[in-house]
């Protein structure tokens, strides 16, 4: 099996796993058929497009390639049809969830630095392509997005993004080095997933009554 074959099968992967993702999330809101497959479809795709359009790409690569829409609406409707024995996989989804944000976080961000854009530039659009499908999704279905929650999501996006621009800062974007950027991505998320980490949030404090000296 070639590289560039090895590449499109995992790419592929990540974009059936978010389409289950959000296709899941779409069936337990009680949309129809066509409701569950768009929702899919931006959950799988949603970043893709979002980094294409922003680095001025002719045609999304969602729409330019049928294999990435064709994946994400086959995926969608069948978790329409078979959702029950889907929810006994949550734990596999999880962690192919995890697999699908590192690899589509650093892809990102390696196309954001092939179009010239700044080294911040690039961490930003690689984290994003990696979370903005989750958005969508989130969005779509009525919820707050899970990236502006206590899990730790979008900073391990995050990570692996800033781990590829320093990689290409040095000259190093092989193969393996890039692996060992989508492999930092997969290990905080699954990490953060059994040991429950969360990031920090604003405490409540109590409000205190102030006292005039008037009775």
């Amino acid at each position: 099996m070639s590289t560039s074959t090895a590449l499109l099968i995992a790419d592929l992967t990540g974009v059936a796993v978010f389409a289950a993702s959000g296709a899941s999330a779409a069936v337990a809101k009680r949309l129809d058929l066509f409701g569950v497959v768009f929702v899919g479809f931006l959950a799988a795709l949603g970043g893709g497009i979002f980094r294409d359009l922003v680095i001025d790409e002719p045609v999304p690569l969602a729409f330019a390639d049928w294999r990435y829409a064709a994946t994400a609406i086959l995926t969608a409707t069948v978790v329409f049809w078979f959702h029950p024995h889907f929810a006994r996989l949550r734990t596999t989804v999880l962690v192919l969830d995890a697999a699908g944000l590192g690899l589509f976080a650093v892809a990102g961000t390696l196309k954001a630095l092939d179009a010239d854009v700044s080294a911040l530039g690039a961490v930003m659009i690689g984290m994003l392509t990696g979370i903005g499908g989750g958005l969508a999704r989130d969005l779509l279905t009525g919820e707050i997005p899970v990236v502006l929650l206590r899990e730790i999501y979008a900073l391990a996006a995050l990570l692996g993004a800033t781990a590829v621009v320093l990689l290409d800062l040095i000259d190093a974007t092989g193969a393996v080095p890039l692996g060992g950027a989508v492999l930092l991505v997969f290990v905080v998320r699954v990490l953060a997933l059994r040991r429950r980490w969360s990031a920090p949030v604003a405490a409540d404090r109590p409000s205190r009554l102030v006292r005039s000296g008037r009775s």
